[in-house]
């Protein structure tokens, strides 16, 4: 299993930013898939996770409205659409494949990428 991520970077706050994960190593379209996130200094936090087709997707209460978690199973690819960007999102996000396929955990998670940085700082 290889998850990459990419698309982070620097943005001001109120920007937006797209992360992208590449998933290699198994049947993508058979598993849910999440976001998380770790600020330096603080434990990695769920941001959010959808289920195998896309029609279930949760949030972490500080990014819901902001953030737009979504897949496309043809490319084997996890996104996270970024809106309204906060000082408090900078942190390492990293994809995550789920033990799951119809139900969104915030934990049950077995596989991890290496991480992309966002920054969000004037």
């Amino acid at each position: 299993v290889q998850l990459v991520e990419s698309g982070g970077g620097l943005a001001q706050p109120g920007g937006s930013l797209r992360l992208s994960c590449a998933a290699s190593g198994f049947t993508f379209s058979t598993y849910g898939m999440g976001w998380f996130r770790q600020a330096p200094g603080k434990e990695r936090e769920f941001v959010a996770g959808i289920t195998i087709g896309g029609s279930t997707t949760d949030y972490h209460y500080s990014v819901k409205g902001r953030f737009t978690i979504s897949r496309d199973n043809a490319k084997n690819t996890l996104y996270l659409q970024m809106t309204n960007l906060k000082p408090e999102d900078t942190a390492l996000y990293y994809c995550a494949k789920s033990l799951y396929k119809s139900v969104v955990a915030r934990t049950a998670y077995d596989y991890w990428g290496q991480g992309t940085q966002v920054t969000v700082s004037s």
